[in-house]
């Protein structure tokens, strides 16, 4: 069993190993663990979701961080979602048996939460808009990536699990740095955000606020990444 791992950042992806994997390839970090550098948003998780399958993965995890909806979580709490749902409002359930293992693996190492992950096609910025999807879908955090791996994994019957971390809470309106910054695939483009920076140093505590958030998420991950090589041996 080969369980194949889809990264949308590289910031994400330092969580799980040191190796160096290009956008758009895929790298093995242990003997049943593939790694796939995906960049963001919906289609380039599909794209990363098929190589993998192609390599020989035969179960499939969404990996990163998310933004929170539900404002009962705050930065650094693990989502264990059982439940997906896109920007149609159709839901995609995770395979119950690699939930509740994972579930029973992780809770005497971190508390996980579980509940419904919903879609986004870009980067939700304010409080406003993620208490509507709140209410819209239910659902306690969003991400861009996972729904699209969930189903390719429903399309190949594969068990699939996503593994997200909350970033920002719900009551957080990310600084319009990171709006400005974001490329059209949704990467922060350094230069951009340096000229914002400079255009509107107001913005520098926002970006603190949400660099010291990001690192709880990414401790979080660190934590779980431990795991793996036991969330592989599902069966």
């Amino acid at each position: 069993m080969i369980t194949g791992i889809v990264v949308a950042l590289p910031e994400e992806l330092t969580t799980l190993t040191s190796k160096r994997i290009d956008k758009g390839h895929c790298v093995f970090i242990a003997d049943k663990l593939l790694v796939a550098y995906s960049g963001t948003g919906a289609k380039n998780a599909a794209i990363a979701t098929e190589l993998l399958i192609s390599k020989g993965a035969t179960q499939l995890v969404s990996w990163g961080c998310a933004a929170a909806l539900s404002p009962t979580l705050k930065p650094g709490d693990l989502v264990l979602a059982d439940t997906l749902i896109d920007v149609d409002d159709a839901a995609i359930a995770v395979n119950p048996h690699w939930h509740n293992y994972a579930k029973h693996l992780l809770s005497p190492f971190i508390k996980v939460k579980t509940g419904k992950l919903t879609e986004s096609l870009s980067i939700v910025s304010s409080s406003r808009e993620k208490q509507q999807l709140q209410l819209i879908t239910e659902a306690i955090a969003l991400d861009m990536e996972s729904i699209a791996i969930a189903k390719a994994a429903e399309k190949k019957a594969l068990p699939f699990l996503a593994i997200r971390v909350i970033i920002d809470p719900a009551d957080m309106d990310l600084p319009r740095a990171i709006s400005y910054a974001a490329n059209s695939e949704g990467d922060i483009v350094l230069s951009r955000l340096l000229l914002f920076l400079a255009l509107h140093p107001n913005e520098l505590f926002g970006l603190i606020r949400l660099g010291f958030y990001f690192n709880a998420a990414k401790s979080t991950l660190k934590r779980i990444a431990k795991q793996l090589n036991a969330l592989a041996d599902f069966k």
